[in-house]
């Protein structure tokens, strides 16, 4: 029994060390696309739907937290959509790997937010580049399972991030453009990125 054990335990490392090496394709470009819309149409509407964020920052977390929850949800459906239509096997190994290398910086950016909500609003203006930074962490994270060029992606999160905390302070705070040019743009990149290299007709 330990023998079988032992010969199990290691079928299975072998697995995740061939699933490691392979290009994962669960994440679309259309989904990924779309989230980038709803991002960026939440950025031009946020002016009217919370005109002061400084002072009325729960509302402010209110629709952004909205908009990364249709953003999860539109791309963790077709993520399980896609691993149950293949079946058990490599494409599900493959699905369960990325979810583990991206989800914590999901849960640490919702710590992140709640944390300086309940206990620090007075710097809530940072939320927009700690968001963009631990985003760009979570895709560094699972960049090796990915297409080599989506390192460009969490490059650009990263970059973002860093100006976010720049830029966005004083009366820039809580600006609109913060989350357009950072989601938005860095969800479109990731978009086009996954057609080029994956889903185009003459792509590899």
């Amino acid at each position: 029994m330990m023998e079988l054990r032992e010969a199990l335990r290691q079928i299975s490392e072998i697995r995740a060390c061939l699933s490691r090496g392979e290009v994962f394709r669960g994440y679309r470009s259309a989904t990924v696309g779309f989230s980038a819309v709803v991002g960026m149409i939440a950025a031009a509407l946020q002016p009217h739907w919370v005109a002061a964020p400084a002072t009325n920052l729960g509302r402010y977390l209110a629709g952004w937290i909205a908009v990364a929850a249709v953003s999860v949800i539109v791309v963790g459906t077709e993520l399980a959509w896609r691993s149950e239509r293949n079946g058990p096997g490599r494409s599900r190994e493959l699905t369960r790997l990325a979810v583990e290398q991206f989800s914590p910086c999901i849960i640490v950016g919702a710590l992140l937010t709640l944390f300086i909500y309940r206990y620090a609003p007075q710097i809530g203006w940072m939320l927009p580049g700690l968001w963009a930074l631990v985003f760009g962490l979570g895709v560094f994270a699972s960049y090796r399972l990915m297409p080599r060029q989506v390192f460009w992606v969490g490059a650009y999160y990263i970059a973002c991030g860093c100006g976010c905390l720049r830029f966005g302070q004083g009366e820039n705070a809580f600006s609109p453009w913060l989350m357009f040019i950072s989601f938005g743009g860095g969800q479109l990149l990731s978009a086009s990125i996954l057609y080029w290299t994956l889903e185009r007709p003459d792509a590899g």
